[in-house]
């Protein structure tokens, strides 16, 4: 675990004090850029805690104590003046939204937006994901929105397998081509393509398979306004 800190803002300080959860440290600066965007002036916290998505990894799912530890984050950023805390990861997606009772502030997830645009994208959804810990709480996580929504939507998977792995070893340009990859085999079989991890979204602009794309940072961040 990091300490809180303040991400970048422009102009004087103006907003509400939003906090972060990040499993992957490198997501807070683009995301922060994100959030001066929608809610300019406001003060942004980040949590950064590398293990919850190890051990989420490691338990082939969030492991009871994933979830105790999203409730203290919670209360974190209560202390620290936060309004609300953005769960950055979809891997412990489904502990945040079970952490939701024991708060004291909103817990968001940021694919829920993502999730309720791809029911409203078309019928067959495709699910691409670099971790299996990811594929399924994000194809559930459809589902539901397909629910919510009264609507029947079929749901495609596709596990990127070894792209995270590339990722976290410093081979960004393998974990691209093999998310590409998984994109082109998905593309002509569905009507729209969610990236399951926020992680994936920079293979947003090389994607073209004639099917929309759907990434969680700017529709996530998004429901901060």
């Amino acid at each position: 675990m990091t300490a809180p800190r303040t991400g970048p803002r422009t102009g004087p300080r103006t907003g509400p004090t939003i906090a972060m959860l990040h499993t992957v440290p490198a997501l807070a600066a683009p995301l922060a850029e994100l959030a001066a965007e929608v809610r300019p002036g406001a003060r942004i916290l980040h949590f950064a805690d590398e293990s919850l998505l190890q051990d989420t990894i490691a338990g082939d799912g969030p492991p009871p104590h994933v979830l105790r530890r999203l409730v203290s984050y919670a209360m974190y950023a209560k202390e620290s003046g936060a309004g609300t805390l953005l769960v950055t990861c979809s891997s412990i997606g489904e502990a945040a939204e079970q952490a939701r009772p024991f708060a004291e502030l909103p817990i968001l997830r940021i694919d829920e937006p993502m999730a309720e645009e791809a029911v409203r994208a078309g019928h067959r959804i495709g699910v691409l994901a670099t971790l299996a810990t990811t594929l399924g709480p994000t194809t559930r996580l459809v589902r539901r929105a397909a629910s919510r929504e009264g609507v029947a939507r079929e749901v495609v998977p596709h596990l990127c397998d070894g792209a995270f792995d590339a990722l976290r070893g410093g081979d960004p340009a393998r974990h691209d081509a093999l998310v590409l990859d998984g994109f082109g085999r998905l593309a002509g079989q569905v009507d729209v393509v969610v990236l399951a991890q926020a992680s994936m979204a920079r293979i947003v602009a090389e994607a073209d398979g004639g099917v929309p794309v759907l990434s969680s940072p700017r529709s996530g961040v998004a429901q901060l306004a």
